[in-house]
């Protein structure tokens, strides 16, 4: 697996799924308590369709997590030296990775929940380093649009994994909860909270116009859709943005990749990027 180091000596792990002339490359950023590869599925329809997708174990993470904290799964979560701002800093590393061995090529970046947070964060500051943005299980960055608190609350008499909250399928859940590299995250404990209060925000005035595409279960407890509808008002009236699209899933809950509709969801993905990344002739 090839690997980067970043600024402050940590040793980033990420993972190359290259198709021959790519139509754009998909940089892919996962969410807090997860790892890379649980995006397998959505990768191979990526791939099937003419995108390239990269993407790293983030900071405290996946096999990054490990080596950083040698091997020790109760430090999984903890992002080390820089916090989050490092962390946000990772995900341009590997947007220069992509540039350099993509040469011409466009780059999307996908950011789902945490992911998703930080991309909106980079975006304010380095819109110029991407070409379009999707956002899924996401959020407005405020407190009263961003729940900080118990995800599953209203999902946790559904089952007895505390996982509900991702997905109407059972087994996305059990197997969440089996995954020795996935686990609870509770960002104040992890992140501390000056990092805590850095998620929040809103979009940048003025940046640089790119394709947005929001995607959203209608139960998503971490926003849901009143709060997906203002990060895209927002985008438009303070960003500028010409070209938002915002798709609501009914009854589906955060992670809309992994949810029972994830075939309709992979659809509506790759039929947006078709439309504005055509196969290169």
């Amino acid at each position: 697996m090839p690997t980067f180091e970043d600024e402050q000596g940590v040793t980033v792990t990420y993972y190359v799924w290259p198709v021959e002339h790519p139509r754009a490359v998909i940089h892919l950023v996962h969410g807090l308590g997860e790892y890379a590869i649980r995006y397998e599925p959505l990768v191979s329809v990526l791939n099937e369709n003419g995108f390239s997708v990269y993407a790293a174990d983030q900071r405290g993470h996946g096999q990054t997590g490990l080596d950083q904290w040698n091997g020790d799964h109760s430090k999984l979560g903890r992002l080390g030296p820089g916090g989050l701002r490092a962390a946000v800093e990772d995900i341009r590393g590997l947007n220069r990775i992509v540039r350099d061995e993509n040469p011409g090529v466009p780059l999307v970046l996908l950011g789902h929940s945490w992911g998703s947070l930080m991309a909106q964060m980079l975006v304010n500051r380095h819109a110029d380093e991407v070409d379009a943005l999707v956002l899924t299980g996401t959020a407005y960055r405020t407190p009263r649009r961003m729940e900080a608190g118990d995800l599953n609350k209203h999902h946790k008499h559904l089952g007895a994994t505390g996982y509900e909250w991702l997905s109407r399928d059972d087994r996305v859940a059990a197997a969440f909860a089996a995954d020795p590299l996935t686990f609870d995250a509770k960002v104040l404990k992890l992140f501390g909270v000056a990092d805590g209060m850095r998620l929040y925000g809103r979009p940048a005035r003025g940046i640089r116009d790119l394709p947005l595409l929001v995607m959203i279960g209608e139960e998503d407890s971490l926003g849901g859709p009143a709060s997906a509808r203002m990060l895209v008002a927002a985008y438009e009236s303070r960003s500028g943005f010409t070209d938002t699209s915002l798709v609501v899933y009914p009854g589906a809950r955060h992670e809309v990749f992994n949810e029972t509709n994830r075939s309709e969801v992979f659809g509506d993905l790759v039929r947006w990027l078709d439309a504005r990344f055509p196969a290169r002739v």
